[in-house]
């Protein structure tokens, strides 16, 4: 009897086993990952900030000081609206500090670039600092202290650095910051908007860590205040593109769909309608304008998912892109496990799942993005190297 027992259990451990090796592959197929372990940094606020509202004609700085045992409280200065001055970041997973010189001229940039530098892209970093700032070292585009080093090179943000983590604050101040050193040494930042962005702007925090939640009712604010009206870094975000061109080469979130290369629209035009909707939560009226289709949640630029999940063909994308001059698209949105080229070459998808902050989670994530040199395509790695796609 004890040996039938130890026959049947053994039979049972490695039929399970077996089991469990299966079920963790097809997860693994199709994209899916365990969230492990938490790190309780992520819940530190103690110099979470700045945070910069426009009160009274003046730009409010607050931080937020203090602990849950002791109490919060905010440390607050106000200067005046036409000055620049100087602010702090904390990071509080590595106790470390960066500078950020504010400006508070925010000016909408253009859509159409030539660049004779290399171009690197990077998308749905998705509040992770850390994971954000290490693929910039590594790839020289910064170097450890924060400091562009890229020179005449353009940096691509292709939508969705906010949501799904805790470094919000510390990702959105590090793009500014590096904007403004990249404009000084002739370089360029482009922050192109994703839907988590937009998101964002309409006060939709679904998917924000919930401790944004408190941060805001800590600043004297609801959360949708976070990027409201008389938030600076929300006004800033307000005057993103979400669609943008440089040389031969179109860079938007979701994607083009087909039928925009009917519509009577240039990138300007599309860029302007999409903008004046980003506090606007979409939803579908009874008479449909041309508009209506460029912010659709299903159709828009920061939305569209076709090029993955539609059964297109070649000539339609390319269709699109010479309504606009150009040879291929860089998008994010739809997650890829490497950073791949779809449609001879017409299509490079680039959003892979990056680390957490304070997030451990199996199976482990490594950062890619995209290097376009004298239109030659590589997959960037996030230890530096890179692979030439075919």
């Amino acid at each position: 009897m004890f040996r039938l027992i130890l026959h049947n259990l053994k039979h049972f451990i490695i039929t399970f086993t077996i089991f469990f090796m299966l079920l963790v592959g097809f997860g693994i197929y199709i994209g899916a990952d365990a969230h492990l372990i938490q790190n309780p940094l992520a819940f530190k606020l103690d110099k979470e900030g700045p945070h910069i509202f426009i009160e009274n004609d003046q730009l409010s700085v607050k931080t937020i000081r203090g602990n849950s045992e002791d109490g919060f409280y905010l440390n607050q200065n106000t200067y005046d609206s036409t000055a620049g001055f100087e602010a702090n970041v904390h990071f509080a997973l590595e106790a470390l500090d960066f500078k950020v010189k504010v400006n508070p001229v925010i000016q909408t940039p253009a859509v159409n670039y030539h660049a004779s530098a290399p171009i690197i892209a990077l998308s749905d970093i998705e509040s992770g600092f850390k994971a954000f700032r290490d693929f910039l070292v590594a790839n020289q585009v910064i170097n450890d202290q924060f400091e562009w080093t890229f020179g005449n090179g353009h940096l691509v943000l292709v939508g969705d650095f906010v949501d799904r983590g805790d470094s919000v604050t510390q990702v959105l101040w590090l793009i500014y910051k590096l904007e403004q050193e990249a404009f000084a040494v002739g370089g360029m930042v482009h922050y192109i908007l994703g839907n988590h962005e937009i998101k964002n702007l309409q006060g939709n925090f679904q998917s924000a860590s919930k401790k944004y939640f408190y941060i805001a009712a800590m600043l004297g604010k609801g959360q949708h205040e976070l990027y409201g009206e008389e938030s600076f870094i929300g006004k800033w975000l307000a005057s993103k593109n979400s669609v943008e061109k440089i040389n031969d080469t179109l860079f938007t979130h979701g994607g083009m769909h087909p039928k925009i290369a009917d519509m009577d629209f240039d990138l300007e035009q599309i860029n302007q309608a999409i903008r004046e909707n980003y506090r606007k939560p979409y939803f579908t009226k009874q008479t449909i304008e041309e508009s209506d289709f460029l912010i659709s949640t299903t159709t828009g630029p920061s939305w569209y998912r076709g090029y993955f999940k539609d059964d297109l063909s070649a000539d339609e994308i390319e269709k699109v892109l010479n309504k606009f001059g150009a040879k291929s698209i860089v998008v994010g949105h739809t997650i890829q496990n490497k950073v791949r080229r779809f449609y001879d070459g017409r299509v490079h998808a680039i959003d892979v799942k990056h680390p957490k902050d304070y997030l451990k989670s199996f199976p482990w994530r490594y950062s890619e993005g995209l290097m376009i040199d004298r239109s030659n395509y590589f997959r960037l790695l996030d230890d530096g190297s890179r692979q030439q796609l075919n």
